[in-house]
């Protein structure tokens, strides 16, 4: 793990924003975060093409804002992006490592967790920062190595909350931050913290959109 202190911010829903050493590295900007939080990464990782996740307004505002920005993704992204910004825009799948404005980043995973087995599942990757902190966009891939951090997509059409929580016994981090939340309401949130907090076997806890803790 990277020694300098790496600090994590949520956005809202999937969106991460981590910084470190003056750097900053944005993941999953889609839809459903603010139409800014982008603007001013030096690296974007988008785990895959769901309009919640991918938004290609605010990844070009990112880009055109910061011209040494560069994006890191799947192919089905990369195609959409590349030609507006030649050689900034990086295909990259499982197994593959690289480093980022500083961040040291491994990729985990093929496949978009099943939604319907009528719906063909696309193409989805999950990113391991400097060792510590694991997003795994729309899938519930196991790193084969130790997660520090996980963000856990806590509710989706396509998982149920036994899932979440096998999830993160079988990740086994030291503590899990919601991610994927947008839809959960202020009602049900009570419901899931208990039962995830009580059962995942880690500290488990959730951050309001703009809210930092240190990694």
């Amino acid at each position: 793990m990277n020694p300098s202190t790496l600090t994590l911010t949520k956005n809202s829903h999937s969106c991460v924003r981590l910084d470190k050493d003056g750097h900053s590295l944005v993941i999953d900007p889609g839809g459903f975060s603010g139409e800014d939080d982008a603007v001013g990464a030096d690296a974007l990782l988008v785990t895959h093409e769901h309009p919640d996740h991918f938004d290609e307004a605010r990844l070009r505002a990112a880009m055109e804002a910061n011209p040494a920005a560069e994006i890191w993704t799947l192919r089905s992204v990369a195609e959409q992006l590349a030609p507006a910004f030649p050689g900034r825009v990086h295909t990259v799948g499982h197994g593959d490592t690289f480093r980022a404005a500083g961040f040291d980043v491994q990729v985990h995973g093929e496949l978009h967790a099943v939604i319907h087995p009528d719906i063909p599942r696309i193409t989805n990757v999950g990113f391991l920062v400097d060792g510590a902190l694991f997003h795994p966009g729309d899938a519930l891939t196991v790193p084969a190595q130790p997660v520090d951090t996980l963000l856990l997509p806590v509710m989706a059409p396509w998982s149920k909350i036994s899932e979440v929580i096998d999830y993160v016994r079988e990740v086994g981090p030291r503590r899990a931050i919601d991610i994927h939340d947008a839809l959960l309401t202020d009602l049900a949130r009570p419901i899931y913290d208990s039962q995830i907090g009580a059962l995942g076997g880690s500290d488990h806890g959730r951050m309001a959109p703009g809210e930092r803790t240190g990694l």
